[in-house]
């Protein structure tokens, strides 16, 4: 709906034939420009916590990911880590020479490899999660479990808004974040 936006606490714009301009929106109410300063200030940051562990932001979500879902095929890794394939490949053949992977076919379909994490990559994994857990910690540090579950339930509904209007990328199988 194009009368709708925040200005204050308002979503409705005064003259419904008119788009308010980003001016009148202003930077620091428009979400889709606080998303990309939160994500890009996170990664940075991210980045340099890292390198004293011999990882990059692609290997942490990889390792992150198989700590928690074994067995997923590098397009599923790629879509739930949010890089692109082709990194995600070259990431895993680098964790499998760190010897914290290993690629195995899929029982049911020879065709099928899945990644799994060995225990040297858990290892490396519990190493640095008290350092991710410590910045997840001071991202909300002040806010109150009801404000973060909230902040947490309105981020899914809007992903829900992406898959609904075709703005997400597709996940695996051609599929948005919601799998449908």
């Amino acid at each position: 709906m194009t009368d709708k936006y925040f200005l204050g606490t308002s979503r409705e714009a005064s003259d419904n034939n008119r788009l308010p301009s980003l001016g009148e929106i202003g930077l620091s109410r428009f979400a889709p420009h606080l998303i990309n300063r939160l994500s890009a200030s996170y990664n940075a940051n991210l980045q340099e916590v890292l390198k004293p562990h011999d990882m990059t932001t692609a290997k942490m979500r990889a390792l992150s990911l198989l700590t928690i879902a074994a067995g997923l095929t590098v397009n599923e890794l790629s879509y739930l880590a949010v890089v692109e394939q082709s990194t995600m490949s070259r990431t895993l053949d680098s964790l499998e020479e760190q010897g914290y992977v290993r690629r195995q076919s899929r029982p049911d379909d020879m065709r099928v490899r899945e990644i799994h994490i060995t225990e040297e990559g858990r290892t490396a994994f519990q190493a640095f999660w008290p350092t991710l857990f410590g910045i997840f910690s001071q991202l909300f540090e002040d806010v109150s479990a009801e404000e973060y579950d909230t902040f947490v339930n309105t981020l899914h509904k809007v992903l829900r808004n992406m898959d609904k209007h075709g703005i997400s990328a597709p996940g695996p199988g051609g599929r948005g974040a919601d799998g449908k």
